[in-house]
């Protein structure tokens, strides 16, 4: 029994615990987005980890350069006192950790937490800890009995070789064979009973202008939830003149799902054909909305527009996933862009043949992964001689091409999370406060405004995290973004992972939640519409807010 902790528990290395410790610590400070105690549990665990793995590296290399070593006895003392003060420093933190999440929910106007969490995160993490550090000298303590019988017969190296390999195939089964594709399948068995869900606030439509209705190409049954919910919700001629006090149009909503047409070229005809059907291009704007992974088209944007252009406008949408955005990104990134592709060519082509003068201004729009697809709908060459009018693309994720090669060559001086690209003549960003990047160029024929949140982990998430320190969290900083984020090399990065893991928690105007206000700003701004002035959009947005508390 006298060896079993020396079994179960890590030896208190003099340098790996001290780092354990910092990473730790810092994995209890704010970053962009606030974190449950689970949440935070699990990544305290992989911090708590991480550092006592790069110290053991440490250790080991030290060892093999064979560096000097305390003598023994000051040794135990040096482990004594690192072990000391580091509980010392764990306590601490985890005493302050629960004032950092608060003042960064303070900022994001959302409730306090509990003050129970010290005691949960702190045995949360600690079995996370262990689970990797138990799981790692499984492998360890398999390579060495592959490695032990394989140099019976092969000379030691090359019987070590073969052991890594051999145990890393097994546990890449493993893992992918059996843990990822049962939890695929799952999601998909979940998130396909979702969209096939019938609810009471998406009632099937009456109007002959409806996709879904009797007169319209599309079945109501085959939208998917998503789907039907776009097309159900308000608002209609009536409440749009109400709200806005001046004669509406009944909005044109067009929406196709995955099980309209068997393929994303067949679903996009379907789509232009139904927008003939109801004469969509006699609106004065069309915009193209490439969803999210679920097919969810944000109804807070969708509204906005509704609102401003007085119904005057024709949205189409077409579904190429009913899973979350993250899963659809992982398992089949090509479909969506396939998708887009095909749905912007069909619309495009037909606009484009349309007489100038007759034709409505054409414009897409994008939330998250809808907003990448849609950067990846078209290609140069096929809008350069005639281009269409712009785009909105709102908290577009950090691989986006054109969001990522405009952002890193910004004019100097501007910051990374609200950057000015040279004159603001094509590209712009706006934030929720309404802030905009410096401009000093009015408008382009062509458009491009990227609505983002400086607290917005899609957007900002920076794999080189890990070693150096983002552009964003450079001074002056987002109004949403804590002073208390501090970079640590490794320990940002796994706050950064878990900030898009919980990105939509943040209330509408933070993090990677937008809200009705910040989409009318962008699209009077996107637009040009100089009916809509700062005054008449708050009225607006207060008079909206008004209704949907009723």
């Amino acid at each position: 029994m006298r060896d079993l902790p020396r079994i179960l528990l890590p030896q208190p290395l003099v340098i790996a615990v001290p780092l354990a410790s910092l990473f730790f610590a810092m994995s209890l400070t704010p970053s962009l987005v606030p974190r449950d105690t689970a949440v935070q549990a699990i990544l305290s665990g992989f911090s708590l980890a991480a550092g006592y793995a790069v110290g053991r590296l440490i250790a080991a290399v030290w060892d093999r350069l064979q560096l000097p070593l305390l003598r023994p006895v000051w040794l135990k003392r040096v482990r004594i006192a690192t072990v000391s003060l580091c509980l010392v420093a764990a306590i601490v933190t985890l005493w302050m950790a629960s004032d950092w999440q608060n003042g960064l929910r303070l900022l994001l106007s959302m409730p306090p937490v509990e003050t129970a969490r010290p005691f949960s995160i702190a045995s949360g993490a600690l079995a996370v800890f262990l689970i990797l550090l138990w799981s790692v000298r499984l492998v360890s303590w398999l390579v060495r009995r592959l490695s032990a019988k394989f140099a019976r017969i092969l000379p030691g190296p090359q019987a070590l070789l073969i052991s890594l390999l051999l145990t890393a195939i097994l546990f890449w089964n493993v893992g992918n064979g059996v843990i990822i594709r049962n939890a695929l399948n799952a999601a998909d068995t979940i998130y396909a009973g979702l969209d096939g869900r019938f609810e009471d606030s998406s009632p099937h439509p009456q109007g002959a202008l409806k996709t879904g209705a009797i007169e319209s190409l599309i079945p109501w049954e085959s939208l998917g939830r998503t789907g039907r919910a776009m097309i159900a919700a308000g608002p209609d001629q009536a409440q749009i003149a109400d709200l806005t006090g001046a004669a509406a149009q009944e909005p044109l909503r067009v929406y196709v799902g995955l099980s309209s047409a068997p393929d994303p070229v067949a679903r996009a005809q379907l789509a232009l054909e139904e927008l003939l059907r109801i004469d969509a291009f006699s609106r004065g704007t069309l915009v193209i909305a490439t969803p999210t992974g679920t097919g969810w088209v944000d109804p807070a944007g969708q509204q906005a527009l509704e609102y401003l252009l007085g119904g005057d406008v024709a949205t189409v949408s077409v579904q190429y996933s009913y899973l979350a955005s993250w899963i659809a990104l992982l398992t089949d990134p090509e479909y969506g862009v396939e998708t887009a592709r095909a749905v912007f060519s069909a619309v495009y082509d037909h606009w484009r043949d349309l007489p100038a003068e007759r034709r409505p201004a054409l414009y897409l729009n994008g939330l998250s992964l809808g907003s990448l697809n849609s950067d990846l709908s078209h290609d140069l060459h096929q809008v350069v001689g005639d281009s269409f009018n712009g785009a909105l693309w709102v908290g577009p994720p950090f691989g986006s091409p054109t969001w990522l090669d405009v952002t890193r060559n910004r004019n100097p001086g501007s910051p990374a999370w609200l950057p000015s690209f040279r004159d603001g003549s094509a590209v712009r960003f706006m934030n929720q406060t309404g802030l905009t990047s410096d401009v000093t160029a009015p408008w382009g024929r062509f458009r491009i405004l990227y609505l983002q949140h400086a607290s917005d982990a899609v957007v900002f998430f920076d794999p080189r995290a890990t070693w150096r320190r983002p552009d964003w969290m450079a001074a002056p900083r987002g109004p949403d973004v804590s002073p208390g984020f501090h970079w640590l090399p490794i320990v940002t990065s796994l706050q950064l992972v878990v900030d898009i893991m919980t990105a939509v928690k943040p209330p509408d105007g933070f993090g990677h939640s937008y809200d009705f206000a910040s989409y009318a700003r962008a699209w009077a701004m996107l637009m040009d519409l100089q009916d809509w002035p700062e005054a008449r959009l708050q009225a607006l947005v207060a008079d909206r807010a008004a209704l949907h508390q009723e």
